[in-house]
């Protein structure tokens, strides 16, 4: 192999690990269709590779500028745009969410029975805007499979579905009960949607307004929205579903995609595209404290608040997850305020430091902050689920190889 000069304190010779790997192991096997891989340090790009294709059936290679559907790694974003209003003094994390939303006043708890006939009890707590940044709220979603209510979501499409709005989402919830008394337990959900109406309700602005003017635009995210514009079409991948056998069909075509109409679901929680550059510029701002090419989107103090662990008594995820699915591994791992974080590298058995942050999406794109190492890495692929391979893991114990 040929000895390439160092960037950024990364080792090159290491980085070419990810190229092959995940060409050997899942590109050429018929896994993934493709990837698009970046590695920065200290605010300096050192590794950044396409592979495979975006588009199987039209025979279209993953590019640098491919668009992709990033799912829940539009949370991370919701929340900055949260905190951002928190730093304006709108609201306090303690603050009751029917402060806001009155009529969540009196919430209720599964106890028992089916939709529309569940029995229920009142809530021990009341739920806080804390819980919804930490999804100990209650909420859930409906692709869980695991409760009578999310039965419920399911039936009333509250996951997203043509017709919902986030006022209709928040008055359907409002009438279904909780998993659980808020702040008592961990259960990934539609919490950051809410958040997403509260920066409505706060601001006095749209969602997608919101979010360009006050993010998208100081950070140069031009590729970044709710919809595929015609201009992107050509960039736009296909997304792809896992099957049985460690093969993959068709689940998303980019030329009819909901993705290509203005929705009337703005969902805060798992409805934007973008490319790896534009989300470089945002993960750099997070790996920064809060700014990124002199443009700041959040102030450094409430950045080092938000990726702190905000689980009660610095638990981990496993003392107090009910369901059975993250966009990270449970053990080692909680939660701040919009990502999950670090807190035992050992625990995790996955290389890293503490204090690591970052989060993923259903389509398998991930990212992840070390601010002890300086270190941003971004993977963009499309297959759902998730959970689909260790890819993620795998790609830290790379990176992680390549530090000097």
């Amino acid at each position: 192999m040929t000895e390439i000069t160092s960037v950024a304190g990364l080792e090159p010779n290491q980085l070419l690990h990810i190229e092959g790997h995940l060409d050997r192991r899942y590109i050429q096997p018929g896994k993934i269709p493709g990837a698009l891989t970046l590695v920065a340090r200290r605010g300096e790009i050192a590794y950044v590779k396409a592979q495979g294709l975006m588009d199987v059936e039209r025979n279209k290679p993953v590019r640098r500028d491919t668009v992709f559907r990033i799912y829940s790694m539009t949370k991370p974003i919701t929340s900055i745009a949260m905190m951002q209003l928190y730093e304006q003094g709108r609201f306090l994390l303690d603050d009751p969410v029917h402060k806001y939303i009155p009529a969540w006043k009196n919430l209720r708890v599964y106890k028992s029975g089916v939709y529309p006939d569940f029995l229920t009890t009142p809530a021990t707590s009341t739920m806080t805007i804390r819980d919804l940044f930490t999804h100990m709220s209650g909420l859930t979603y409906g692709f869980m499979n695991r409760t009578n209510v999310d039965a419920a979501y399911r039936e009333l499409g509250l996951d997203g579905s043509r017709n919902l709005t986030l006022e209709t989402l928040v008055n359907q919830l409002g009438e279904l009960p909780l998993e659980f008394s808020p702040g008592t337990a961990w259960n990934y959900s539609v919490s950051t949607d809410v958040l997403g109406y509260l920066v409505q309700l706060l601001s006095g602005q749209p969602l997608d307004e919101y979010l360009r003017e006050h993010i998208f635009e100081p950070l140069d995210m031009p590729d970044t929205g709710f919809q595929v514009r015609d201009d992107q079409l050509d960039r736009f991948a296909a997304c792809y579903q896992y099957q049985p056998g460690d093969e993959f069909k068709l689940q998303d075509d980019p030329e009819t995609s909901p993705f290509r109409r203005k929705n009337k679901f703005v969902s805060g929680g798992g409805g934007l595209v973008s490319t790896v550059d534009d989300y470089f510029h945002f993960a750099q701002a997070l790996c920064q404290g809060g700014e990124f090419k002199g443009r700041r989107i959040i102030g450094r103090k409430t950045l080092e608040f938000m990726r702190r662990n905000h689980l009660p008594d610095d638990q981990d995820l496993p003392g107090l997850s009910v369901g059975a699915f993250s966009e990270t591994p449970y053990a080692g791992s909680g939660f701040g305020l919009g990502f999950s974080v670090k807190t035992d590298v050992a625990k995790s058995q996955i290389n890293g430091s503490m204090g690591e942050y970052g989060w993923g999406g259903l389509a398998s794109t991930n990212f992840f902050v070390d601010p002890v190492e300086e270190l941003v890495v971004i993977f963009m692929t499309q297959l759902i689920p998730s959970s689909s391979y260790p890819i993620r893991q795998e790609l830290r114990a790379i990176v992680n190889g390549a530090l000097l």
